[in-house]
């Protein structure tokens, strides 16, 4: 039997109707984007925090716990929504700390220096590594040298010196995450192994960043961190969770559903 040309048409009008529509998201995700990136800077001035409230005026429960909230954190930094900002966030307010702590500059940047050998002998590739580890031991270095918080926020809100220092602290997650495997794999959802956990859920930018990804890093650098949660939790109180378990709280993080930001007390 012959094959009806009009159901060649029809195919040929839906494959190209397809790819019109493809192409049409695919331009509507990237004007999103733009809108984001022009709207937001990469990392923010330090800010007051009740400026969230015009955020959620009309939500009285989050209006009250930013309200709770304030009393022991008067101050924010906002970070992009783009996927990394918990790496931003984190990363920004550590390295704000080390501004003025010696002590503690010292005993990081030991660790960074390490952390590259670490990562090869993981199999992350030599040749695409030394970028990283370079850019990022050059901030560091900046850091001991020339300690200036405006330089560091024009680091931070510069677009590819700011994207290096995130794929780098990412570097740091997956390491520690492989080397604990045994006790990571537990928190692995789905039938996956911990490399390819990593691989798929931790080293790609964008990607969004859970507990898992808070416990192994700052547990890699030895780095307490509180998370102050924005959320509609229990009994309408402002909670918070310590990160590693038992370790000193050194910054302090707000985290509201799907974004972080960097959080400032008294």
């Amino acid at each position: 039997m012959a094959e009806n040309p009009d159901n060649k048409i029809d195919e040929e009008i839906e494959r190209l109707t397809g790819m019109v529509r493809d192409e049409a998201i695919l331009a509507q995700q990237d004007r999103i984007q733009k809108e984001v990136e022009d709207s937001n800077a990469l990392v923010s001035e330090r800010l007051p925090l009740l400026i969230l409230k015009e955020e959620y005026q009309s939500d009285p429960i989050y209006s009250k716990k930013i309200e709770d909230m304030n009393a022991s954190f008067p101050y924010i930094r906002k970070t992009r929504g783009d996927g990394n900002c918990f790496f931003r966030a984190f990363g920004f307010a550590y390295m704000e700390k080390l501004l003025s702590d010696k002590a503690e500059l010292h005993r990081f940047k030991e660790i960074i220096e390490k952390s590259k050998d670490t990562l090869i002998s993981l199999g992350c590739p030599s040749f695409t590594l030394m970028d990283f580890h370079d850019t990022f031991m050059e901030v560091v270095n900046q850091l001991e040298e020339k300690p200036s918080l405006s330089e560091l926020v024009a680091t931070y809100c510069d677009q590819g010196m700011s994207d290096y220092l995130v794929v780098y602290l990412r570097l740091l997650t997956s390491l520690e995450l492989q080397k604990e495997a045994e006790f990571y794999q537990n928190f692995v959802e789905g039938n996956r192994t911990v490399k390819e956990f990593c691989s798929q859920e931790v080293e790609p930018m964008y990607k969004e960043s859970d507990h898992i990804h808070i416990i192994a890093l700052t547990s890699y650098l030895g780095v307490g961190v509180r998370v102050v949660y924005l959320d509609r939790g229990e009994n309408q109180k402002v909670n918070h969770h310590d990160f590693p378990e038992g370790m000193p709280p050194q910054i302090a993080l707000l985290y509201r559903p799907g974004h972080y930001d960097v959080l400032y007390g008294d």
